[in-house]
């Protein structure tokens, strides 16, 4: 079937742009591929109007509200492969529900699949991920504010991490599992904010009952009371179809998109923490808009022509 839009990934962006396709009626296609990254965390802080929200909440919502827009279809679909075809694209997947295969034709695609975090291989990271391992003070830090915590890391990424967790916190600690590979200055910097530093090697992260982070174990046997741990992990992209398209990505892996969220495929754009920058429900959601109303003034370009 031949659509305006295909968007991949129904997130805060994938939805936001179908939101706004779907008022310019605009026929487009949400490929819903799976769960979102943030499902284990208790609530989306930041969004305006829904600070605190369930995950699973806000993407219903955003599938309701999308309902009154007849020319949008979302279909549980695992996109797996796309081709330039004339001007526009051809997409093939399966449907995740039936395992039956899909073809798509769209003049443009939108690649809104996010990321994935690698969290560090001991005990207890995936486990408490969301609850008492957390991402990002902007979206947490207000939620453990005043207690104690501790940043893992090496380098100048837990540097800069521990200082700015300070500002939610008197009693932070510095936790690099090993050397912590911190530059004289880094050190005093820390010193300065009466930031610790402990470089034992760590054994396990310790939960409550209520999956709430207890304490870190170290291999020593010692153990340090936190209430959460903040960490910069790793990422990759969820999705290879941008890379496969040959499309350009930065030296972090994200998806290199110019002002007009256009990546350097001409009729392909990304959104949301697919591209490089701030990683956030709200500024994701705003990504998905942008995109889309790029979309809409270009495919009506092309429709009335000079």
């Amino acid at each position: 079937m031949q659509y305006d839009v295909l968007i991949v990934g129904a997130g805060s962006a994938g939805l936001s742009a179908a939101l706004t396709l779907g008022r310019c009626l605009r026929r487009v296609l949400v490929a819903d591929g799976g769960r979102p990254r943030n499902e284990a965390s208790p609530g989306v802080h930041g969004f305006l109007t829904r600070d605190g929200i369930r995950p699973d909440e806000l993407l219903r919502l955003g599938h309701e509200q999308l309902q009154p827009y007849d020319s949008v279809e979302v279909q549980c679909l695992e996109i797996e492969s796309i081709t330039q075809e004339g001007r526009g694209f051809r997409a093939t997947g399966v449907g995740t529900a039936d395992d039956l295969p899909v073809t798509i034709t769209a003049r443009r695609v939108l690649l809104a699949t996010g990321v994935a975090d690698i969290l560090p291989p001991l005990p207890g990271f995936r486990e408490l991920w969301g609850r008492g391992v957390l991402h990002c003070p902007y979206c947490h830090g207000w939620e453990v504010r005043g207690q104690p915590l501790a940043v893992y890391g090496q380098g100048r990424t837990v540097t800069g991490l521990a200082l700015l967790v300070s500002r939610w916190s008197p009693d932070v600690v510095v936790v690099t599992d090993g050397p912590g590979h911190l530059t004289p200055n880094a050190r005093r910097r820390l010193r300065r904010q009466k930031i610790r530093i402990r470089e034992e090697h760590i054994n396990r992260l310790v939960g409550s009952e209520s999956n709430d982070l207890k304490c870190i174990e170290f291999v020593d046997g010692s153990e340090l009371e936190r209430t959460a741990v903040f960490l910069h992990a790793p990422q990759h992209q969820r999705s290879d179809l941008a890379k496969k398209l040959g499309a350009r990505h930065n030296s972090k892996g994200a998806v290199w998109v110019d002002s007009s969220m256009q990546t350097s495929i001409p009729g392909l754009y990304a959104a949301g923490d697919t591209t490089p920058g701030t990683q956030q429900a709200l500024l994701a959601a705003a990504a998905g808009s942008k995109a889309a109303i790029v979309i809409n003034e270009g495919l009506t370009r092309e429709e009335c022509p000079r």
